[in-house]
């Protein structure tokens, strides 16, 4: 058990956070809870919560599966790299990207840049738990959708690997222990996050 594990749950939320001075952005495996968490992340510091897929969808006026669709992948990630880029030089918050988006050395190097990366590290099965019931993951829309999901997992970890951050999502914490979880790898960053 991790030292952030064992703190009481007072000890954890009594931690004030102050001003944030850069941009958190959540990268990790689809179902790893980037929404959720992140939405929850930002309530909790009182910044804005950015959703680079929303953004997408709200500038095409298609959803991600039309897109795919209709323009394919490569036409998908070009437009995901000019929102992220002009996400994080528009204001500080936290940003909650596609599953996709960090493979992408450009996008990883405009992160860094410009932020901080957060892996929501889940293992497959908890993944697998989350996204199997959902028809909202155009990726998955195959044959053997698990085959799949542990394909893209297999290839995907070793990258996601490379953020600034780890954060272990293990199906069991709610969104505000992983909220938490999040703000506690963030005190080794003060030049992301000041503390009170």
């Amino acid at each position: 058990m991790s030292e952030n594990e064992q703190k009481p749950r007072s000890e954890i939320a009594d931690l004030v956070p102050g001003q944030l001075k850069k941009t958190i952005v959540m990268v990790g495996m689809m179902g790893a809870g980037k929404t959720a968490v992140g939405r929850a992340l930002a309530a909790r510091l009182s910044v804005p919560f950015l959703d680079s897929d929303h953004e997408i969808e709200s500038a095409a006026n298609l959803t991600i599966p039309e897109i795919f669709a209709r323009d394919g992948e490569p036409f998908f990630r070009q437009k995901e790299r000019q929102v992220i880029n002009r996400l994080l030089e528009k204001e500080r918050g936290v940003l909650s990207t596609g599953g996709g988006a960090f493979l992408s050395e450009e996008n990883r190097r405009i992160i860094t840049n410009g932020g901080v990366s957060v892996w929501l590290q889940a293992d497959l099965q908890v993944l697998w738990n989350r996204v199997k019931h959902r028809d909202t993951r155009p990726l998955l829309r195959t044959e053997n959708p698990y085959a799949t999901l542990r394909s893209l997992y297999d290839a995907r970890v070793p990258l996601y690997a490379l953020a600034d951050l780890q954060v272990v999502s293990d199906g069991r914490a709610s969104i505000e222990t992983m909220v938490d979880r999040v703000l506690q790898s963030l005190r080794a960053r003060p030049d992301v996050l000041e503390w009170k």
